[in-house]
Order: structure tokens, then C-alpha cells, then sequence
């Protein structure tokens, strides 16, 4: 594997070729770049790494501005002291994102991940023929409008555009309103995950589905997990593992 190094800092260049090496011996260092400008001339000029470790703040900029100049086609790893750029380098190729100070597992996690998602499309067929003819001439059924409900002896239809989450609680569902009223579901999470819009709502983890509209703010949490807060209150926090968050952000950002 070679991997390139983007990283203005002396001393975290230094500490991520030795990391790098130590835990991938048969991995090349094929150079250390400091800037944009350097980076952008080494890649239009032919350089091809397997990988690449991309501090975001550089000498002359943002990373991101790399990605404007010239075409980058393998994964990126991300490595800053800042966690407000996820969103952008997670649509920057990024398959991981590393905080700094970074520490041996958090180099050796990452290099797994890479070394799985190329398992993992090396394993995958591409479809064949008949396949694509039939995703063609059988699309998937239209998302559900709304839901009936039943509450105060009273049947009722609640709009999906004004539903908030859906989540789980002692093997019940229940759907939450964005004016805080709540019902009974006799479906389980995984049938109103086919039901509802995959552009509108994403199932977080294995208790909650979310509504895009509903979401207020992001932030790190402890575990490399992301803490998602919405506009109403939920009965519990909403976090996404590290595992799920890059599908996250890719949904975040498909609108």
C-alpha cells in the first residue's frame, strides 16, 4: 500500500510515518507534503497513493481546496485538532476522521477500515444485466404519506412530514409528532424504515428513526460516536457509532 502524508506539522508527520510503518511494515511512505501548493503539484504530476493522511488546516489553507485543483480517487484519512470540518471531509473521500493528539489505535482503526472497505468491494459483483433491468422496471414503492393511529379510543392519521422520530421503548414503537404528541405503532422499526422516504428519514441505531427536518445540531461524543440532537427532546440520547457515521453524513449530505 502506498500511502501519501499531507501534514504541515513536523512532529505529527513524523509520529504518523512512524505509526504507520509500525503497524503496516509492508506499507510505503511515498512522500510528505506541507501545503496545497505542494500537494496539488505532486498529484497532477502522477503521484498515485492507495491512501492518503490529510491534516486539514495546511500551511496556505484548508485541505479541502486540494480537492477543487485535482482529482483525488482513493480514500482519505483525516487528522485535525478541529472537529467542526466532519461534514466536509466525510464528502471529501474521507473514510475516517481523527482528532488530534491521535494515539497508536486510532492510526491502527483506521488502517483496518481502509483494509475492509477494499475487502469488501473486492468480494462485491458488480450487478449484472438483469438485475439493473429490474431495479428499472420495478422501483421501489412510494413512501407512506402518513400513519394511522389509535389513541383515547379515537382512530386518527398522523402526515409522515410531521413526525419528528420514530423509536422503540419495551418492544413497543411509538412515533413522535414535532408538537410533542406521541403514539402507538403496531410495526416494528425495521418495516417503517421501508415504509417512510430513505431521503427523509434515517434509522440512527436500533431503537430510533429520524426525520432530517428534526435535526437541530451534532457534535463528538465520547468513543468516536456522534451525539445528535433534535429540535423536541428524546427519552434518551441519540448517538451514531463510529461504524455508521460516515452513511450518516453521506445521507446528510444527499438532499
Amino acid at each position: 500500500m502506498n500511502i501519501l502524508i499531507i501534514e504541515d506539522e513536523f512532529r505529527a508527520a513524523k509520529s504518523l510515518q512512524n505509526l504507520i510503518v509500525e503497524i503496516k511494515p509492508e506499507a510505503k511512505i511515498i512522500d510528505v507534503y506541507d501545503s496545497i501548493e505542494s500537494s496539488v503539484e505532486a498529484l497532477s504530476k502522477g503521484a498515485k497513493p492507495d491512501l492518503i493522511f490529510m491534516d486539514i488546516h495546511l500551511s496556505d489553507g484548508l485541505s479541502f481546496e486540494i480537492f477543487k485543483q485535482v482529482e483525488i480517487t482513493c480514500p482519505v484519512v483525516f487528522c485535525t485538532a478541529f472537529d467542526q470540518y466532519m461534514l466536509d471531509a466525510f464528502k471529501s473521500k474521507g473514510v475516517d476522521y481523527i482528532l488530534k493528539p491521535f494515539s497508536r489505535g486510532d492510526i491502527a482503526e483506521a488502517l483496518s477500515k481502509v483494509d475492509e472497505l477494499k475487502n469488501f468491494f473486492q468480494k462485491s459483483e458488480i450487478p449484472g444485466l438483469e438485475a439493473l433491468l429490474q431495479k428499472i422496471t420495478h422501483p421501489q414503492s412510494a413512501a407512506k404519506s402518513s400513519f394511522l393511529v389509535f389513541k383515547n379510543q379515537k382512530y386518527t392519521t398522523i402526515p409522515t412530514e410531521n413526525i419528528a422520530y420514530f423509536f422503540i421503548h419495551n418492544e413497543i414503537t411509538h412515533l413522535v409528532t414535532f408538537d410533542k404528541q406521541q403514539f402507538q405503532l403496531n410495526q416494528t422499526l425495521g418495516q417503517i424504515a421501508e415504509q417512510v422516504s430513505q431521503k427523509q428519514f434515517f434509522r440512527i441505531n436500533r431503537q430510533y428513526i429520524i426525520n432530517f427536518s428534526a435535526i437541530k445540531e451534532m457534535e463528538h461524543y465520547f468513543q468516536r460516536k456522534i451525539y445528535v440532537k433534535l429540535t423536541i427532546e428524546t427519552p434518551e440520547k441519540l448517538l451514531i457509532n463510529k461504524e455508521k457515521s460516515h452513511q450518516f453524513f453521506s445521507w446528510l449530505e444527499d438532499r
